[in-house]
């Protein structure tokens, strides 16, 4: 897929800001090739689609953004429709097209998309409400699942920036898990299949994501949407886009999310899954919290040496993400990683508009000595 990925990106699909109105055309389009549906409404009557493709007897039934503003596999997605759409003849994609029936809804959550949330237009973490079912949304995705009856099952999502791919400066570009389907977190058949389908994904990625492939805790929930349907017996690998350096706007994790996803879908249609030994899912280190966006180190403030942690916060602006960099943490020797770090030489430093350090503050450039440092993040994409 990496190698065919610049002929299949999808380019005025791009940004973290992605609502149905950047991908209906490109739907309909596909909908040329495939079998496109309309499911139902969102909360505020924004139609929920789903894309069939494929008619083999292998079902696998993924969606993509359930949490609003985690944009980087509905582009994954796209990018990975548009290679059916327009390499039928290769024979990667053939196998798969030929063995398996692929059931993909690309926004499950298009309100929470427009207003860049995590929740839906009524405030719900739709990955909390399998179990209760009250939203519209959620009510979609299972009337899908239970119409479509798959045999695996695809969670697409967007990480935060502050994982690190197990105790290591590495950050978590693209984590995986096979959710638990009970609270001792047994490990059954249907999870040692979506084990050994994460494996398969890993061990392909990992020429190029060395050190940099993470692993979801397992904890148990039954609100959430991978436990309850692992729970029925179907195995279920979530897909969690993350950080890769410096890529804010995740376009080149979108590149590697497109490939994950394939390599998902060729192990699974050629049974080469089946081969691989589930214990290597455990190989995969677990995630820590161990990243700020932003760390300047040995700052001299009060009297005494101190690392200042920045976070991006991502807020919404005139259609488009600003990265707000917000001062989270001052304390000596912070014992964490910063995707960016700067070293300040026991040096006393100044903010912009004479603003002065302390936490929370928003802080766009920070002044040591005669030197001048921006730390905001600017959107390519406005």
């Amino acid at each position: 897929m990496l190698q065919l990925y610049p002929l299949v990106k999808v380019g005025e699909v791009k940004g973290r800001y992605l609502t149905y109105s950047h991908i209906d055309k490109i739907l309909e389009n596909l909908g040329g090739k495939f079998q496109l549906k309309k499911i139902g409404e969102s909360t505020l009557g924004v139609p929920v689609d789903k894309l069939t493709l494929g008619s083999g007897k292998i079902r696998i039934l993924a969606w993509s953004q359930m949490h609003g503003n985690e944009s980087t596999t509905t582009k994954a997605v796209i990018d990975v429709l548009n290679a059916f759409y327009t390499h039928e003849d290769n024979p990667v994609l053939m196998q798969i097209l030929a063995n398996c029936t692929i059931c993909i809804i690309p926004m499950l959550n298009p309100d929470g998309a427009t207003a860049y949330t995590r929740v839906n237009a009524r405030n719900v973490d739709l990955n909390r409400d399998a179990k209760d079912l009250k939203e519209k949304e959620s009510r979609l995705l299972r009337l899908v699942f239970d119409n479509f009856e798959p045999d695996f099952c695809f969670n697409l999502h967007d990480q935060r920036t502050i994982f690190s791919a197990g105790n290591t400066p590495n950050p978590a570009s693209i984590s995986f898990l096979t959710p638990a389907m009970d609270p001792e977190r047994s490990v059954t058949p249907s999870r040692i299949k979506s084990m050994q389908v994460i494996a398969a994904i890993a061990e392909e990625l990992n020429t190029n994501l060395n050190g940099q492939i993470g692993r979801y805790d397992d904890s148990f929930n039954i609100n959430c949407t991978g436990d309850s349907f692992q729970s029925r017996g179907v195995p279920t690998i979530l897909f969690e886009a993350g950080h890769f350096p410096m890529d804010y706007e995740r376009e080149k994790i979108r590149e590697y999310m497109a490939a994950a996803i394939l390599t998902g879908l060729y192990a699974i249609a050629s049974g080469s899954y089946k081969k691989m030994d589930f214990l290597r899912y455990f190989d995969i280190p677990e995630n820590e919290k161990l990243f700020y966006d932003v760390i300047l180190r040995d700052v001299l403030f009060k009297s005494e040496l101190v690392d200042v942690a920045i976070q991006f916060k991502e807020v919404l602006s005139n259609n488009a993400i600003e990265f707000l960099p917000v001062i989270e943490k001052i304390c000596p020797k912070l014992a964490f990683h910063g995707h960016r770090e700067i070293q300040c030489y026991n040096s006393a430093i100044r903010l912009g508009d004479n603003q002065e350090l302390s936490e929370n503050v928003i802080v766009n450039k920070i002044y040591v000595n005669n030197e001048v440092f921006t730390i905001n993040y600017e959107n390519s994409y406005k």
